[in-house]
């Protein structure tokens, strides 16, 4: 009895870890039917959340504001000298992002507001979201790995896991302290983000990636870096591509306003959503330790190419060999992308 329950506990502890860290996600197995594209009402949510985080910091600096005309009574209020500092902090782009994040990247470890919402809500269009059976996983020889899986949806025609949401709106954000902690010491730009792109891929190595699933995502670490510039944009311009993208608020008057230019309004998610979050597409680096790469791979070849050349019986390896290797920077940006000779390709699996 005592042996079973150390094996129970040693059980939970596993499935405890892998929740917290290896929201694993397969894409190699086509969805049975066509999934409904979700983008437009996922944009609506976040815009939602957008302006509940204004909101929340327009009424705090309201407040601030009315001490220092003495609006309010003086008990509630601190010294001016306080007051200003509090409202110079509410009018800044951290505590901006940081109202964003909680909205958005916030919950409940493991898991994100976001991503929740992503698993749970019932949207308009169906079908929404896609899990391939265990019989047919890749991480069928992975029990613990496949209870963890993400379910595929379908944002402004890519497919990919609903972690992806998680990540774009959490470690994303993580991204974004890094680099302004670094901008805070006068590092260059190229240095900011270079020390957030070797955090994530750290991650990747260890408690996100190889220790907990024997996988190190690339799709993880795009979404992350992608998710970087979504909190960026919430105060400065930025480029995607040649594209630039402006600022989705900018301060009125004191107080956090939505920007009126028609692509700041436009652009809230859909730039940031991109093909670099599939993982068949864009493959992970699998451990070939006990041949665990190897089942993958023979799974792969046997269960989910024959969907692959069926739905593209025009492609050839050279296509999506293509676009794998468009897929190994984000818009020119380095974002971690792990080079291997091992990867598990459509490409090489399937044409």
């Amino acid at each position: 009895m005592k042996a079973k329950k150390i094996v129970g506990l040693f059980l939970s502890i596993v499935i405890l870890v892998q929740s917290f860290s290896a929201f694993e996600t397969d894409q190699y197995n086509l969805p049975s039917a066509p999934l409904a594209d979700l983008g437009d009402e996922v944009a609506e949510y976040v815009r939602e959340n957008l302006r509940k985080a204004i909101d929340k910091l327009n009424h705090e600096i309201a407040a601030e504001r009315a001490c220092l005309e003495q609006v309010s009574a003086k008990n509630r209020c601190s010294s001016p000298d306080k007051t200003r500092a509090r409202l110079r902090a509410l009018q800044s782009e951290d505590a901006l992002a940081r109202a964003v994040f909680k909205s958005l990247g916030g919950g409940v470890p493991p898991f994100t507001n976001s991503g929740t919402w992503m698993e749970s809500h019932e949207f308009r269009a169906q079908p929404a979201r896609f899990k391939t059976s265990f019989g047919k996983s890749i991480y069928r020889s992975s029990p613990m790995l496949y209870l963890t899986i993400s379910e595929t949806v379908r944002l402004y025609g890519v497919e990919f896991g609903t972690d992806k949401i998680a990540h774009l709106f959490q470690q994303g954000y993580s991204y974004y302290r890094i680099v302004r902690r670094a901008e805070a010491k006068n590092l260059p730009v190229d240095e900011a983000v270079r020390r957030a792109v070797d955090w994530g891929r750290m991650t990747e190595k260890t408690f996100y990636g190889y220790w907990v699933s024997g996988v190190y995502s690339n799709a993880d670490l795009a979404a992350n870096f992608a998710g970087m510039k979504f909190y960026e944009n919430l105060t400065r311009e930025i480029r995607i591509g040649d594209r630039a993208i402006p600022p989705v608020f900018v301060l009125k008057d004191g107080f956090w306003a939505f920007n009126e230019n028609a692509d700041a309004r436009e652009n809230i998610l859909k730039p940031f959503i991109s093909n670099h979050f599939n993982e068949a597409l864009n493959p992970s680096h699998f451990v070939s330790l006990l041949g665990f790469r190897g089942r993958i791979r023979k799974i792969v070849k046997e269960q989910a190419c024959p969907a692959w050349r069926k739905i593209y019986p025009d492609a050839t390896r050279e296509t999506f060999a293509g676009i794998a290797a468009d897929l190994e920077r984000w818009h020119s940006e380095d974002y971690g992308f792990k080079a291997s000779a091992d990867y598990i390709t459509i490409a090489g699996s399937c044409f």
